[in-house]
């Protein structure tokens, strides 16, 4: 018997281990006619499981079954390199070739002995070749089944046999071995299968116990005979079982004629595109070019490759022919192009749509784009121009018929890209009061490093309004000559005069955005000074200033599309009955928050900034109109006197305080009132909070620090991504709704929403750069990917990929995982790209994106460095799916279209009395009427 659990070895492996510690067990059996062989299963580390903080499975796509081979009394069938029959045969188990090594912790810091056991050692390679050649074709698919693969043959309850199967040289029989049936009987002929079916979909499959163990990618299905019996087999990886469904799918198709079909179809498009364009560069019609021109050529059409890569490809091939000359032939050129310019993860997606063809025409090119990229009313003449514009070769264009190197083109274009263009232009409504949407804002502007010692300079605001920013700080002070200056008060941060900055401002406030631009006055200087002030903005922002008293009789703020091309002045407001030219208001003074006791509570070191007060001229005071600054005291106070035009600023930790004790009243107060959350000055070292622990509260107004990269800004960058950059993102209908109710620390799925299942698959990585400043391993990267989700806390989770070591130029991950997303308008995915390393994994890039900005299907997904520059040619290939968890296929059009349809549905209402006593009981009805309400329509429709 063999039991599942951790710590189990294998002889080949193929299913990650059962979540639940060593409980069921499962036996290996020999067949009826079969014999199971005598030794245990032998070979090196078996895939394991990694589990989360929350004691959940981790998948690692590993497709090795966790076995127990060196427990006593387990008695699994040998697989043929441990018989006595393959030994003669000298087969080596995948496992023992290659040493495969379980997950590793995210940390190399905390270490596993037992990894540590497993993995090799780590060494400086020189040399960036791929030790295996890759499947490129249909032939490579042939060539490897007849040299052979471990498989996995699985049977009803439970059992699961080792077992090497091979295509008879002359492709007629498929066969495996060790088996005590006759030589005869152990094989199935060629024509009699009827179908090879992919992923777990046969009744063995599905009656299997430990069908949750096997990876839907690493399975399919051989459906032969005039009884259509099945033969059910799991590869050790997704890659091995798409070798073996393409070739076996190309004997059936074309039986004995396989090889001439193949043959056929390499002569013509590419070949002979490759060959003109070989020939016009042998203009002397030599028959030959030289080896650097051959390099130029091949990176010239695939701009990701490394030059030094090419050059070792061609020497090499130039060694196994014993050739001393270093010019290239057109077989040669096109060999070398054909080995590194072909993926084979997009080769077996072309073959899958294609009907086993090397090509895709027009009608198998118009299901990929209906079946899998979410295209409607697709035509052949989209297909068509698809081809026209992807496909190099010119037969191709004239046949209709896209090649593998231009279905790579079109998979690798901006038609392919992840985010949803739909996104990279406003398209939302833009027509909500202010208060309705998150603003991109910035701290400390001026700041170019830190806020303690760093540098002041222009250029802090030209970076931050040129991406979009909405909202910039000016802390101002009196400076010498008459001129005031912005630096962080009671600092030693450096200084940049007020009206250099005022230049600046108005040269590039809507340079990315034609929405509201609002100036975060925190004004410390003399009247004197003040009027210079005055006299600045005036002159230099003219009518770009919105100097407009507000409308009593409304409740909410203007929109911003009513605000186009305006700057809005927050800062301090005389009350209206001061009657003459200068009087006295409380200080808002961040900055000298710094020098208040660290162990002093937040409330009272807000508290004790209220009794400050300082002298404010008239003049300053009319420039602000809609967004006065005023101290918050408490949510039931601010319900019942605050103004709409009045904007409250707090703390981090003040804010923090009030989401985790107050999120429901901190959610209702949003709804109409601008809240602005800022840095605690404790970060002297200007590291930035966690903005989605306040957007999931509606603050619209987190202030970052733009100067600073890292998780946080990725997550802010990521977040104004949509709605065209724009600066401002409408806010999710439940934290706008007057009726509505949302606590922001929700655990479990928000009333009213219906979740969503995130499906991705992380497919491959072309081109990972080495990390910045790593040494120790040379060219060498040992990539690795997460996938996180950022949103409220019931959607955070995260998940990785096993290590792929020692290649960074096309790593094969084969992965999927799955999330369940409670509030999608709130939720983010970041892919991150790291380097596992003994010493701490170190970053190579990542891409962050709103999860409403997803585009389903196969994309690809451009990574960006530490700072957010785009990494030249780097990339994931991943496949998107969003499901809905009640069931149901994905939506053609999810954020915008099912945002609409929710507006458009109209629930009862309560009035809102103001009186928390009487609100808090009524409140909690509101939920199970909309719940009603929801599911009366939805039975009706």
């Amino acid at each position: 018997m063999a039991e599942f659990g951790s710590g189990g070895s294998t002889g080949g492996g193929g299913l990650p281990s059962s979540p639940r510690p060593v409980q069921g067990k499962v036996a290996f059996k020999a067949e009826d006619g079969e014999g199971g062989g005598d030794g245990g299963g032998g070979g090196g580390g078996g895939g394991r499981s990694r589990f989360d903080s929350g004691g959940n499975r981790v998948s690692n796509g590993d497709c090795a079954l966790a076995g127990a081979g060196d427990q006593p009394g387990s008695a699994p069938p040998a697989s043929p390199e441990c018989s006595s029959s393959s030994k003669e045969k000298g087969f080596t188990t995948s496992q023992q070739r290659e040493g495969k090594p379980g997950i590793p912790r995210r940390s190399s810091i905390i270490k596993d002995g037992t990894k540590q056991k497993r993995e090799r050692k780590k060494t400086v390679s020189f040399s960036s070749m791929p030790t295996e050649k890759k499947i490129s074709s249909a032939s490579d698919c042939i060539n490897a089944m007849v040299e052979g693969s471990e498989l996995k043959k699985i049977r009803s309850n439970s059992r699961v046999y080792h077992r090497y199967f091979l295509l008879d040289a002359d492709m007629q029989s498929l066969r495996w071995e060790p088996s005590k049936k006759d030589s005869e009987k152990a094989k199935i002929d060629i024509k009699s299968i009827k179908e090879v079916r992919t992923g777990k979909n046969t009744d063995i499959f599905r009656s299997n116990g430990i069908y949750d163990q096997i990876s839907e990618d690493c399975a399919f299905s051989i459906i032969y005979g005039e009884n259509y019996e099945s033969l059910d087999l799991v590869a050790n990886s997704a890659d091995i079982a798409n070798i073996w469904v393409t070739g076996l799918r190309y004997l059936i198709s074309y039986g004995k004629h396989t090889l001439d079909m193949i043959e056929s179809t390499q002569d013509n498009m590419r070949t002979s595109w490759l060959s003109q364009m070989f020939s016009e560069s042998d203009v002397d019609n030599l028959g030959h070019i030289p080896l650097c021109n051959a390099v130029q050529f091949i990176k010239d059409l695939n701009p990701g490759l490394k030059t030094n890569k090419i050059e070792l490809k061609f020497k090499e091939l130039h060694r196994s022919k014993e050739k001393t000359g270093t010019e290239v032939t057109k077989e040669e050129f096109i060999e070398v192009f054909h080995e590194l310019c072909t993926r084979p993860e997009i080769y077996f997606l072309l073959v899958q749509f294609s009907s086993n063809k090397e090509f895709l025409d027009t009608k198998d090119l118009m299901m990929f784009l209906e079946a899998e990229q979410g295209m409607a009313h697709v035509t052949e003449e989209i297909s068509l121009e698809i081809i026209h514009k992807y496909e190099p070769a010119k037969e191709g264009q004239e046949k209709g018929c896209l090649s593998i190197d231009g279905f790579t083109n079109y998979l690798t274009s901006p038609d392919c890209h992840i985010f949803d263009p739909e996104h990279k232009k406003v398209c939302q409504d833009m027509k909500q009061p202010l208060s309705h949407y998150f603003i991109n804002s910035s701290h400390n502007t001026y700041l170019i490093e830190d806020q303690f010692r760093g540098p002041s300079d222009i250029t802090g605001y030209i970076r931050a309004l040129k991406m979009g920013c909405r909202s910039v700080e000016l802390d101002v002070w009196d400076g010498p000559d008459n001129e005031p200056v912005i630096y962080t008060g009671h600092t030693m941060t450096s200084q940049i005069v007020f009206r250099s900055v005022i230049d600046i401002i108005n040269k590039y406030a809507f340079f990315a955005s034609e929405y509201p631009l609002i100036l975060c006055l925190e004004n410390h200087c003399s009247i004197k000074q003040q009027k210079v002030m005055v006299q600045h903005m005036k002159k230099i922002l003219g009518d770009k200033l919105h100097t407009q008293s507000p409308n009593i009789e409304e409740s909410y703020l203007p929109s911003p599309e009513s605000l186009k091309g305006k700057i809005l002045i927050k800062a301090k407001k005389l009350s209206s009955n001061c009657s003459g030219l200068e009087g006295d208001v409380t200080d808002e003074d961040e900055g000298a928050e710094m020098s208040q006791r660290v162990g002093k509570e937040v409330v009272e070191q807000q508290n004790s900034m209220m009794g400050k007060r300082f002298q404010l001229c008239k003049e300053l005071s009319e420039l602000v109109s809609i967004c006065k600054s005023v101290q918050f005291k408490e949510f039931q106070v601010s319900f019942q006197l605050q103004k709409y035009w009045e904007v409250c600023s707090f703390n981090e930790v003040l804010a923090s305080k009030y989401a985790n004790e107050n999120p429901g009243d901190f959610v209702n107060y949003n709804k109409r009132f601008l809240a602005r959350v800022f840095p605690s000055p404790m970060r002297i070292d200007s590291s930035n909070m966690n903005p989605q622990d306040f957007w999931k509260c509606g603050c619209q107004i987190v202030a970052m620090n733009f100067q600073t990269p890292g998780l946080m800004m990725d997550l802010n960058i990521g977040w104004f991504r949509q709605n065209g950059n724009c600066g401002y993102v409408l806010r999710p209908a439940i934290m706008r709704e007057e009726v509505s109710f949302f606590s922001a620390n929700t655990k479990d799925t928000v009333p009213g929403v219906s979740p969503q299942l995130l499906h991705i698959k992380i497919i491959s990585g072309q081109n990972f750069p080495k990390p910045k400043g790593s040494g120790a391993k040379g060219d060498v990267v040992d990539p690795y990917v997460y996938v996180e989700i950022h949103g409220i806390p019931a959607d955070c989770a995260e998940q990785r990929t096993k290590t792929m070591h020692q290649n960074g130029d096309n790593p094969i991950f084969d992965e999927s995982f799955e999330f369940q997303i409670n509030l999608p308008e709130l939720a983010m995915v970041r892919f991150v790209v790291l380097d596992d390393d003994y010493i701490g994994d170190e970053f190579i890039g990542q891409y962050t994106i709103p999860f409403e900005c997803l585009q389903t299907g196969y994309r690809h997904v451009p990574l960006q460095s530490l700072t957010g520059e785009n990494l030249a040619h780097a990339s994931l290939f991943v496949h998107v799916a969003i499901t809905n968890r009640r069931g149901g296929g994905k939506p053609h059009k999810r954020g915008l279209s099912v945002r609409k349809g929710k507006k458009s549905r109209e629930y009862a209402s309560m009035r809102t009395l103001w009186i928390k006593s009487i609100d808090e009981v009524f409140k909690n009805a509101l939920q199970p009427i909309r719940d009603a309400t929801d599911l009366r329509e939805n039975m009706q429709e």
